[in-house]
């Protein structure tokens, strides 16, 4: 003979409602959160998987925004190369001038204008950091305010402040591309040649007044030259500055192109299936209905009821 007992079938429906909650809640998380596990534990195996996307997700994020800081640094870069070369084509234009007019009357003065365009582009910042300083980010590669200071150094290796030591930046696993430049290499010739204009002003052969004469048009004509070759170290630093430039940039779509497909690598692997969570929900739902019911009859067919 089989015995019923009125405690065992109130601790089953317990026990299927407390199972019908629990399969609830689950569902009730996916469908809020979208994901199959708020953390690695609920994805069991998959977990070492997962561990080593996230990483790879973090490192290829670390190259972007890598890549994007020394993309705004080297657009900063070319503004102040640009600036450097706008000032040797002034000093170009005002030495052609005086060997067009042989007058040599406002050339020092326009030479000054020209020297601040350049000191200007050769101490240019980037986030409050000296673009040419080297390590030295918080010291002004070039200290020397006007030409007459310019001249006081006892050679041009004295005007820079800079170190030796250039910009590095590790783009992409394996890749490390050497973006920056010293102030001393861009502005040495140049910088060279007006120590040299203002010593000849200011010499025997000076002052560089009135109208030229011939040995201060022959000296002119020297200069013209070398500036020629100053601008065009500047246009080549321009031009290698413009080519990092895509570089990166070309590294930079590599990166994004790598992060969407471990993005959707991660997203198969923890996103819920929402029409399924959603149906889950329902079921427990109506699952949780129908054992609260049963417990509620277990009272009406209690075994005290039959022995009255």
């Amino acid at each position: 003979m089989t015995r019923v007992a009125t405690f065992g079938n109130y601790q089953s429906a317990l026990l299927d409602l407390m199972k019908a909650q629990t399969r609830s809640a689950e569902a009730q998380e996916r469908v809020s959160t979208q994901k199959n596990a708020t953390d690695l534990t609920g994805f069991g195996r998959q977990s070492e998987t997962l561990t080593a996307l996230k990483g790879a997700q973090s490192r290829i994020q670390g190259f972007i925004d890598t890549g994007e800081a020394v993309s705004a640094r080297l657009t900063t870069q070319d503004l102040a190369l640009n600036q450097i070369g706008d000032g040797i084509a002034g000093l170009r234009a005002a030495v052609g001038s005086v060997l067009a007019t042989d007058s040599v009357s406002s050339l020092m003065l326009e030479m000054e204008g020209h020297f601040q365009t350049i000191r200007g582009g050769l101490n240019m910042r980037h986030h409050g950091s000296y673009l040419f300083s080297g390590a030295k980010i918080n010291t002004a590669p070039v200290a020397a305010a006007n030409l007459t200071e310019l001249a006081a150094e006892p050679t041009v290796a004295d005007v820079f402040n800079n170190d030796t030591l250039k910009t590095v930046s590790r783009v992409a696993e394996g890749t490390t591309l050497e973006t920056g430049f010293l102030a001393d290499e861009v502005g040495a010739e140049v910088m060279s040649i007006l120590r040299d204009i203002h010593a000849y002003h200011t010499g025997p052969s000076g002052p560089l007044t009135g109208k030229a004469t011939e040995a201060q048009k022959a000296f002119l004509t020297t200069q013209l030259s070398r500036l020629e070759q100053a601008a065009n170290g500047v246009i080549d630093k321009t031009a290698r500055t413009g080519s990092m430039h895509n570089q990166i940039d070309d590294i930079s779509v590599g990166h994004k192109a790598q992060l969407i497909s471990l993005d959707e690598l991660v997203s198969k692997r923890t996103d819920a299936d929402m029409a399924k969570a959603v149906t889950d929900l329902q079921l427990s739902q109506v699952a949780i209905q129908a054992s609260a019911q049963v417990i509620a009859q277990l009272r009406e067919v209690s075994l005290l009821n039959y022995l009255r």
